[in-house]
């Protein structure tokens, strides 16, 4: 447990040398690196993984204007300093690659370089809301809209039971927007056999996370959906700002938010390019879904490394 930015933060750590940070998604934890630390460390890196704000065994504020951007970049920048680094390699994932944009934008001296992993750069739209904009385009039941609603989401995972919500949404490979019908909008069938983890996930794997998230609930994470609208206010003075430290991004050609209208075409078209003018590498990953890192971890662990030993 480490004190970082007023909140105390659970961080799993191996190893000694230059540090690599390593920053969750949703609905994730620490845990979700544990190739990634054990890979690095053994390749003479100091690995470190936090569990974000809300989530795992780290403090909760019950406040949704405490899920910014600046909150979570400032935890992000608090534990650097903690380490006496001026600078770390950043590898992020999901809502841990946004959050490691956002430190991109705000704090570039503090990053080597940052290998992203499934979300590309989302540069700010200056006249469009990021929650109507989804409503507008993906309809009610697109997941970050279902997720808006204090409480709404939370007392339906509570139904169904985490151990198989965490389930569902760990095996889900269907392509394009994720939605989740307000009937039982995890598909989940009381009478049926639940769907068979894949080989890159255990019953033990499922385990620790169900515990983990039964320590606090979902709603510490769903809070960062919940300030979407809120990050897109304060970040109106970086509207047009380029991130500039060097990315390699990778992504699996069946991740939904590759497959979602518009992923494709941002990423291939130069579009990414001109926002991320360091950007040095992309890799299409045939074959895999949204978890990546736990699904392809050998070869994560190669191309993580394969990029951060140039800087």
């Amino acid at each position: 447990m480490v004190k970082v930015n007023g909140i105390k933060m659970h961080i799993a750590e191996k190893g000694e040398g230059p540090v690599v940070v390593f920053l969750h998604g949703f609905p994730e934890i620490w845990y979700t690196w544990r190739h990634q630390i054990t890979a690095l460390a053994a390749l003479g890196y100091h690995a470190v993984a936090p569990d974000l704000r809300g989530y795992g065994q780290t403090d909760a504020p019950t406040s949704i204007t405490s899920y910014t951007c600046f909150h979570v970049v400032g935890d992000i920048v608090s534990l650097i300093n903690s380490f006496g680094e001026d600078q770390v390699y950043v590898v992020g994932h999901d809502w841990g690659a946004m959050l490691a944009w956002y430190l991109c934008l705000f704090r570039p001296e503090k990053v080597k370089a940052f290998v992203c992993l499934s979300v590309p750069f989302r540069p700010r739209h200056p006249t469009m809301k990021p929650v109507p904009a989804l409503r507008a385009f993906f309809g009610d039941d697109y997941y970050m809209c279902r997720f808006q609603e204090p409480g709404e989401i939370e007392a339906e995972i509570a139904h169904y039971g985490s151990a198989q919500v965490l389930r569902k949404i760990l095996t889900d490979r269907k392509p394009g927007p994720p939605c989740l019908p307000k009937d039982n909008p995890f598909g989940i069938r009381p009478n049926s056999p639940p769907p068979t983890l894949p080989s890159w996930f255990s019953e033990d794997d499922l385990k620790y996370y169900t515990d983990k998230y039964e320590l606090k609930g979902f709603t510490g994470a769903l809070n960062y959906y919940r300030a979407l609208d809120l990050n897109w206010e304060l970040t109106a003075p970086w509207t047009g700002v380029q991130v500039k430290v060097p990315v390699k991004f990778i992504v699996g050609d069946q991740d939904m938010m590759y497959t979602t209208a518009g992923g494709k075409e941002y990423v291939h078209s130069g579009t990414f390019k001109k926002d991320v003018p360091m950007l040095e590498e992309i890799v299409v990953m045939e074959e895999v879904g949204h978890f990546i890192n736990q699904e392809r971890a050998e070869e994560i662990n190669f191309h993580i490394h394969d990029f951060i030993k140039k800087f």
